[in-house]
């Protein structure tokens, strides 16, 4: 069903009125979490509106097919959600070595999703052919034609320009200088809206994971690069050039090693996956960082020495950004993480000793709970954002 988007109504009139508490409504329900119920009860107190105003509303939003009621003990009772025949997002997350491609609803569900390796150095195009089929498949499987996409959020491994350009795509070398959107939306035939994958992992995880209550908050992903996303004020901060975040090219050593954005001693350079399969070349000459860190996980006192190393300066940089932007909580991502406790009292080891006393005092420091859903979560979030639903005409 093809919604009409509200009309331009005049300043401070009726129409005006209603299509703001339409608005409301939808916003609510769009907040709430997928798994929670929602009654005309639970809207009303929500948005202060009365209770027959929610039930006008309501039922104007039912009418064009935008929400769907379920019934309960009265009106007050019934259950109210977003509709799947409202339309559908779509979410892409490209990583160094894997392709995320989900689907979800209006409301925020996630309705399919798949996950398939990649080459590191695949070209743009490609990759975006393979993100395209995948998704053909998901909605396949879901009975769902192209055309109810509304909008696809993409989630790239490397730094975006205001521009949407990357760069620096040392990590997604096929991605070059390449305008995401633009290109993603000439293979895909949507709008998409694009982030570096960083601030999507923050964004998910400060509205559904381990950040949720923290509006000034830090994730900090650590795998085959270092990078991190800010919430400031409840808003991801992207900087002036929208490369924000790029604590791993902070100088850790000035005489350290070449890195790859050109710089020297950067700290990326000492805390990176790479750094832990240097660190353990004469032990476990082939080990995959999987396999590395689950001998630390049983054990393997060599691995866990490395692993503190690491952590311990992970934290100094955490500790860097603590005391500019003095977040409330830091969440710890990407493959890193997978070592649990043993990188994360390294991390908090770090970001004690080097960070103020009261801006320590004051830090969560967790893992996250979205791991590594974190970044395509993120991606429907961005494009739940970016889509505007059609709002039947106020009267």
């Amino acid at each position: 069903m093809t919604l009409r988007p509200v009309a331009a109504p005049s300043p401070g009139s009726t129409s005006s009125l209603r299509a703001a508490n339409q608005r409301r409504i939808i916003d609510a329900l769009r907040d709430a979490r997928s798994d929670t119920a929602v009654t005309q009860a639970d809207l009303a107190r929500t948005t202060q509106l009365a209770p027959a105003t929610v039930s006008n509303i309501v039922r104007d939003l039912a009418g064009v097919g935008l929400v769907e009621t379920i019934g309960g003990a009265g009106r007050r009772g019934t259950e109210v959600r977003i509709s799947r025949r409202a339309g559908l997002v779509g979410a892409v997350d490209f990583g160094q070595r894997h392709l995320r491609v989900a689907i979800g609803d209006l409301g925020g569900s996630v309705l399919a999703e798949h996950r398939l390796p990649i080459v590191p150095d695949q070209a743009y195009d490609e990759a975006l052919a393979l993100a395209d089929r995948t998704l053909t498949t998901l909605l396949d499987g879901l009975d769902a034609p192209r055309a109810d996409v509304l909008t696809v959020g993409m989630g790239l491994a490397a730094p975006l320009a205001g521009d949407g350009r990357t760069v620096d795509a040392s990590i997604l070398p096929g991605w070059e200088g390449v305008d995401a959107a633009r290109a993603a939306e000439r293979t895909f035939g949507r709008p998409v809206r694009v982030d570096n994958d960083a601030n999507l992992s923050a964004l998910a995880e400060h509205r559904l994971g381990a950040g949720i209550g923290h509006d000034c908050l830090v994730y900090v992903k650590a795998s085959n690069g270092l990078g991190a996303g800010m919430i400031i004020d409840g808003q991801l901060f992207r900087g002036g050039a929208g490369t924000a975040g790029e604590i791993g090219h902070v100088t850790y050593d000035e005489s350290g090693p070449i890195c790859r954005c050109g710089g020297r001693g950067c700290l990326e350079a000492y805390t990176s996956v790479r750094v832990l399969q240097e660190f353990m070349r004469l032990q476990h000459p082939d080990a995959s960082v999987g396999e590395l860190l689950t001998r630390a996980l049983a054990g393997d006192l060599a691995v866990q020495r490395a692993l503190e190393e690491v952590g311990t300066r992970l934290g100094w940089g955490v500790a860097i950004l603590a005391n500019l932007i003095n977040p409330t909580c830091v969440v710890l991502g990407g493959d890193m993480s997978q070592a649990g406790d043993l990188l994360l009292d390294a991390v908090r080891g770090g970001i004690r000793r080097h960070a103020m006393p009261a801006v320590a005092g004051g830090l969560t420091v967790t893992m996250s709970a979205l791991r590594e859903r974190a970044a395509v979560i993120g991606a429907l979030l961005l494009a739940l954002d970016g889509t505007e639903l059609g709002l039947p005409v106020a009267g």
